[in-house]
């Protein structure tokens, strides 16, 4: 660890040495990938540096004891010490965590797919609910959110919901929130008071550049209608919508948000890559030997990851077995507790897997 830890420094001089070169500065996108390594590094590089200062630290104070005879100074010394120890364990563990191996993915946005399961209208009415808790997330970190198609059900619930999250790190935190949401509630509809189970399938998948998938224009299907829907300010009478048919997975994406209909079309391949990107993930991981994933879950859709029981106004993560009494706040957008905690998980899970093998 130690090694690749005096690599990365050696590294990390290089760069900044790098940056201050006139032919970087005026070469914007070798500068921008430099600065990106830089700021990668930082962390690592500024944790090493205080690993060494109090290893350094440990030595002199070492030193002091068998130097010194002034027990006040012996005093101080042995504080500095046990001091310096602790934060020598505390360090270790953090540069393990820093060197973990990165998702390639993680700074990249994502495209959100929201879709009611089980639970007919009150399914889609806590699919809209789905919707704002991530959208309140996403607007707290002031990252952008931005609709690409929408299937409503006529009383405020979603069928259907595709948007997309644009922030630095938007993928590496929302991950987590791939599989299906359980909610246990009486629904507005129920007149004999009973606690109904509807479920919702939430899908994060990072937003694909055109270099991550080529798309063959052979395999692509393109429609243009109406938009259907409310009418006014021309949505419903210019055939302004577009559905496009993959013909080799059988994906049929469908979008009309837009008046226009290239940037329908726009957003509704920036979709198409997306899907066909996250299967590719999926095969990768699934080749993956078990012992080298995650045991923490952020994918698969299946997976039943948290119950919102209003009852009892808890949220329960059963990937982590965490509950919480907030209800509430969490459908309000106050995910970063659930979400610091299965990051921590995560790391963990990784950091035994790394030490078994």
């Amino acid at each position: 660890m130690f090694d690749k830890l005096e690599d990365l420094l050696i590294r990390f001089e290089e760069i900044l040495s790098e940056l201050q070169e006139p032919d970087v500065v005026n070469d914007q996108n070798r500068f921008r990938k430099l600065m990106k390594e830089q700021n990668d590094l930082t962390p690592i590089v500024e944790a090493y540096k205080e690993y060494k200062t109090c290893k350094q630290a440990i030595e002199d104070s070492l030193a002091m004891l068998e130097e010194e005879s002034d027990e006040e100074m012996r005093e101080l010394a042995k504080e500095e010490l046990n001091d310096s120890k602790a934060r020598v364990e505390e360090l270790e563990q953090e540069l393990k965590i820093l060197l973990l191996p990165k998702d390639p993915n993680d700074d990249k946005n994502v495209m959100v797919e929201i879709r009611a399961g089980a639970g007919g209208d009150e399914a889609a009415l806590f699919a809209a609910e789905i919707y704002r808790m991530l959208a309140h997330y996403a607007e707290g970190r002031r990252w952008k959110t931005e609709m690409i198609s929408l299937n409503e059900n006529g009383i405020g619930g979603f069928k259907e919901c595709v948007f997309m999250i644009n922030g630095q790190g938007a993928y590496s935190r929302l991950k987590y929130e791939s599989g299906v949401h359980r909610v246990q509630r009486v629904p507005e509809t129920e007149s004999g008071g009973r606690i109904h189970t509807s479920t919702v399938t939430v899908a994060i998948m990072p937003e694909a550049e055109e270099v991550d998938v080529v798309i063959d224009e052979k395999d692509i299907r393109i429609d243009v209608m109406r938009a259907s829907g409310n009418g006014g300010q021309c949505v419903n009478t210019t055939d302004s919508a577009v559905r496009l048919t993959h013909y080799p997975t059988g994906i049929v994406i469908y979008s009309q948000t837009e008046k226009s209909q290239l940037q329908n079309k726009e957003k509704a391949f920036r979709l198409l890559r997306s899907k066909l990107y996250e299967i590719e993930l999926e095969k990768k991981q699934s080749e993956e030997a078990a012992a080298r994933r995650s045991q923490i879950g952020t994918g698969d859709r299946s997976e039943k990851i948290r119950t919102y029981n209003f009852p009892q106004g808890r949220v329960t993560d059963h990937r982590i077995k965490l509950t919480l009494h907030r209800l509430d706040g969490i459908l309000g957008g106050d995910l970063d507790e659930i979400i610091d905690s299965l990051i921590a998980a995560d790391q963990a899970a990784k950091l035994a897997n790394m030490n078994e093998e």
